[in-house]
């Protein structure tokens, strides 16, 4: 029995700790009476899941009304848009709220290798018109953050308080002494403002209320004016333009400061305009490239079919020269051409949208853009010094770093200051007046307002105050830093500054190699013209083979596209020269300014002016501090030492018309109707030792009549005359 006893509670005990742990241990859910069963369609299960966010921005016609892409199977343009580099030029400006860039796409002979994706993968560091507006307007390191520090702040309260204690004496009731009761008021304003001096300057206001049983009712006022001014850390105009009031060692945030720091953005916007303009170029230069490139192939190629249809109609009639070696080789020489063709046409379409992005178009309208300008081939006298000076005195580059040369001068300045001790000079003057009114005016009863105005109760307080570190560790390593940053920015500098002369040797001899490589490959493409034309009335002659005229027409095909190729190249080598000295954007008659303000703007700055005019002049080592800037940057120069243009002499040039192409032949397979570019002059020598050159201008370089300007905050606006650069050296190389 006790067995069966000790069984039962055992098994009792087990189901109680089971029907514990499912109603203590475990989350129960609620139980309601209504529920209708339709939570599911509510029912959130995951903390964190993808989302689209709630963004309503508007998508650009270009994103919206953009056609098919230009390819192999869809070859054919509905038309063709010719395009000068000053037009190309001016649409990029005008279409660059966001400043896009080529970066990651390369161009080479070949073609074009890599496609736009900056934009996309790190949006942060892509350059914008809004950006040095963002920098200024920053309320913590802007201009206005740094002078709001200086602005007078109003500072008001009222408070009222009740109090209620009861009287006890070791815990009794003390029956001759009452319970306290008190119900007081303060009532305060003031204003303070920091003065550029580093003082401080206050007045304040206020007004206390007392009515209680242990005393009767009573206002109390006060008016008080003060300042504090440091005498020694942390006074002076220099200092605290430089670091703002209240700064500490490292931290420095005063006008001059955050003006650098405007300076510092706008001077990043003007890199970036200048790479846009670069990499405008750099495309519509290649695009002009793949025309020729396409054509100089689809020349070969059809020269191959020629060649295949002859040699293919004698291998069927078993003349002497129809041989199957032959056929199969003009055969297999035709399809290597009809390779390169298909190859060099695909580049042409992903160039032509290379520069439909970097002109902010849509991908594709159904036109084709043809480049119609010539390139330079004129060759180039260049004056070494002059061109380093130049580029030492215009490098955006160089001059970024110089702000921030001067940018480490102003901190070291402000970072001695804090190695004096800290002295301030105080004084305060208070009226009091009191009374059992606020303001009566009946005579007979007191009120503080009267009182206070009688000037009778008057007190004052002056003094100094003063405190030091012992050691100054914070102090002098604050100093200590600020040298060692000042130095930093200044090596920096001088290694700029050398790079930059490397960079123009460099842009130097890539100039002086793509001319006389252009002059070069002229006359291998001359020869290979005339190796042609030789080799084919021998092989009609039967005194040569087959494999030799399939040789010569490769070389002559390589031959013309080489030397379009090493034109582009010599015009890319001007484009860096001028890129790398800082004159590009003046080169194409780009200029940067601000754009409108409201007229509110306008209306102030008027009347801020006419108050300067009418203020009498005070000392002015005492009113501004240390020159900081040397006047405004000329965008355009008066005058060009690098390089200044002078006509060639009569005789030096002999364009020649060449005839107009014929359309190519129809062959079996589908073939696109890709038109060239305009029929333009080949340039020959006139002699065999003079030097292949036109008189041919860069004609994308001037912007005349029109206005381009970017929307806000800055303009972009063009000059209105084209000045002339370069000296055309008519002199004969040696012969060859």
């Amino acid at each position: 029995m006790n067995c069966l006893r000790r069984i039962s509670m055992v098994i009792l005990g087990m189901f109680l700790v089971s029907l514990c742990y499912q109603i203590g241990c475990q989350p129960q859910q609620p139980f309601y009476l209504t529920e209708k069963g339709h939570y599911k369609k509510n029912l959130i299960t995951k903390a964190t899941r993808i989302e689209f966010p709630d963004a309503d921005v508007p998508s650009t016609l270009e994103v919206c009304q953009t056609q098919e892409p230009l390819t192999l199977d869809n070859p054919n343009p509905t038309n063709y848009w010719d395009l000068t580099l000053e037009e190309a030029i001016q649409i990029a400006l005008k279409n660059s709220k966001v400043i896009r860039t080529l970066n990651g796409v390369g161009f080479s002979q070949a073609g074009v290798s890599g496609t736009p994706g900056a934009i996309l993968s790190s949006p942060n560091a892509i350059g914008t018109v809004y950006d040095p507006a963002l920098v200024e307007s920053d309320p913590r390191y802007g201009i206005e953050a740094a002078l709001s520090a200086f602005d007078g702040q109003l500072t008001a309260a009222a408070n009222w308080s009740k109090s209620d204690v009861p009287n006890r004496v070791f815990g009794v009731p003390d029956p001759y002494i009452s319970d306290y009761r008190d119900d007081a008021g303060t009532f305060s304003v003031g204003i303070n403002k920091y003065a550029a001096t580093g003082g401080q300057f206050y007045v304040n206001h206020a007004n206390q209320y007392r009515n209680g049983n242990t005393a009767p009712v009573s206002w109390t006022s006060y008016l008080e004016g003060g300042f504090r001014q440091p005498l020694l850390q942390g006074n002076g105009i220099q200092f605290n333009r430089i670091a703002g009031p209240g700064a500490t060692p490292g931290f420095y945030n005063g006008v001059m400061i955050a003006r650098i720091t405007t300076d510092t953005a706008l001077n990043d916007f003007e890199m970036a305009s200048r790479n846009l303009v670069a990499d405008v170029e750099k495309a519509y230069w290649n695009l002009y490239y793949a025309y020729h490139r396409l054509e100089s192939i689809k020349s070969g190629r059809d020269s191959a079919r020629q060649t295949w249809s002859q040699t293919h109609a004698m291998y069927a009639v078993g003349a002497p020269g129809g041989r199957a070696q032959y056929e199969a080789q003009a055969r297999s020489n035709y399809f290597m051409f009809r390779a390169q063709s298909e190859v060099a046409q695909s580049n042409l379409f992903k160039t032509e949208n290379t520069l439909r992005y970097i002109l902010g178009l849509t991908s594709t309208d159904g036109r084709l853009i043809r480049p119609i300008d010539d390139p330079i081939i004129a060759p180039l006298k260049l004056d070494w010094q002059n061109v380093v000076c130049e580029a030492l005195l215009r490098s955006p580059e160089i001059r970024k770093q110089k702000w921030d040369v001067k940018r480490r001068e102003l901190e070291l300045i402000a970072s001695k200051n804090f190695l004096l001790p800290k002295l301030d000079f105080t004084a305060n003057y208070r009226w009091t007046g009191a009374g059992k009114d606020l303001l009566n005016s009946d005579n007979s009863r007191s009120n503080a307002y009267g009182s206070l105005t009688g000037g009778n109760y008057a007190s004052w307080v002056m003094g100094f105050e003063t405190s030091m570190p012992f050691g100054w560790r914070k102090e002098l390593a604050g100093v200590r830093n600020a040298q060692l940053q000042l130095a930093r920015s200044r090596a920096l500098l001088q290694e700029q500054e050398l790079e930059l002369t490397h960079q123009i040797a460099d842009s130097f001899r890539e100039i002086s190699q793509a001319y006389q490589q252009s002059h070069t490959i002229l006359q291998q493409r001359i020869a290979a013209d005339d190796e042609v034309s030789s080799v084919n009335a021998a092989y009609k002659a039967g005194t040569t083979t087959l494999d030799q005229l399939l040789d010569a027409q490769r070389r002559q095909a390589e031959a013309e596209t080489n030397y379009y190729r090493s034109i582009v190249d010599y015009n890319l080598a001007i484009m860096t020269l001028h890129y790398r000295k800082g004159s590009l954007l003046e080169y194409n008659n780009v200029m940067l300014s601000e754009g409108a303000w409201p007229a509110k703007a306008y209306f102030d700055t008027k009347r801020r002016a006419r108050e300067r005019d009418a203020g009498h002049y005070l000392n002015y080592g005492f009113t501004r501090p240390r020159v900081v800037s040397r006047g405004n940057y000329q965008q355009i120069q008066n005058h060009y030492n690098a390089v200044i243009e002078d006509r060639p002499s009569p005789g030096s040039v002999l364009p020649v018309e060449t005839p107009t192409p014929t359309p190519a032949p129809q062959i079996i397979e589908t073939q696109s109707n890709i038109q060239p570019l305009p029929s333009k002059p080949v340039i020959v020598p006139a002699t065999t030792n003079s030097v292949p050159l036109t008189n041919n201008e860069h004609s994308g370089s001037s912007l005349t009549n029109s206005q381009v300007s970017f929307t806000t905050p800055s303009v972009v606006k063009p000059v209105p005359t084209r000045n002339n650069r370069y000296v055309e050296n008519s002199s004969s190389l040696p012969p060859l």
